[in-house]
């Protein structure tokens, strides 16, 4: 999501530990932040130790490279001053004050007292590719419907709106269907297909990327299988609960802004083309 750097320079255990002391702490303040990315995907892979063990072995940073490189975190809009003071005077995060004055009203980057990691801080919707929407303020938006990462099924939809979708977000992806069925509702621990399919119907190009992609998850999953890299079980798996993502997406109706897109397909570009943040 954000410019990949040298890694975190501690352990991911000790990382883990301090994001979601993070979290909680936040949250006794009334703020509420969530855990965005690879991270958030690890943490929804604590039930399933060999996910865990994949998320590591099929070297998303390369194959000695680190597992995370920074911590991602999404919160609402109107609690921007509140997301600064708590990063700035209780945790006493150093900010990068030309990116926040630059981009304040979208994110905020803060880095670790110590210099162990990164902070990157996004408001209300991931705007890359394709836009995925939390809403606005506490209690009118989506991050209270997970603790401490965003659903499953937004994970979902901020790795697919990557146009120029990459091994390490493939890899992601195939973690995260290994370990999750999909469902037609909100359920713990099972990607909400239905909202899924709800938003893509909505968006003509969030879908074609989409669904692009989930497509390149599955060419991925046989490539690893046929490299041994994942049993036939687990390749088996993926495969099913990407297809059954895929079915419903399909046979969920498009609306007419959505019909009215497609007419012009790929004559006219579909994406953000995205620029990285230059630190």
């Amino acid at each position: 999501m954000s410019k990949e750097g040298p890694g975190i320079k501690i352990s991911d255990e000790e990382f883990l530990n301090e994001a979601k002391t993070v979290i909680d702490k936040a949250q006794e303040k009334g703020i509420i932040l969530r855990i965005l990315g690879a991270l958030a995907i690890h943490i929804h892979s604590e039930h399933t130790p060999r996910c865990i063990e994949l998320h590591k072995s099929l070297g998303r940073l390369g194959e000695k490279g680190p597992t995370f490189t920074d911590l991602d975190l999404i919160a609402y809009k109107k609690q921007r001053k509140e997301v600064k003071n708590f990063f700035e005077k209780d945790l006493k995060f150093v900010p990068d004050r030309r990116i926040n004055t630059l981009f304040g009203g979208k994110r905020y980057i803060f880095y670790h007292p110590k210099g162990a990691y990164y902070v990157d801080i996004f408001f209300s919707k991931l705007e890359f590719s394709h836009d995925v929407d939390f809403g606005e303020a506490p209690q009118k938006g989506r991050l209270e419907l997970d603790y401490p990462t965003i659903t499953l099924a937004d994970l979902v939809l901020e790795k697919t709106q990557i146009h120029d979708i990459n091994l390490k977000d493939i890899i992601d992806l195939i973690v995260l269907f290994l370990g999750h069925p999909v469902e037609k509702e909100e359920k713990k621990e099972a990607i909400n297909g239905k909202y899924i399919a709800e938003v893509l119907a909505n968006d003509w190009g969030f879908w074609y990327d989409a669904t692009n992609n989930l497509n390149k998850v599955k060419n991925f999953a046989e490539k690893f299988y046929n490299e041994g890299k994942i049993t036939e079980e687990e390749y088996k798996t993926v495969i099913e609960r990407i297809d059954t993502l895929l079915k419903m997406i399909e046979e969920e109706p498009k609306t007419k802004a959505w019909q009215k897109r497609a007419k012009k397909g790929t004559k006219k570009i579909w994406y953000r083309p995205v620029e990285e943040v230059i630190r």
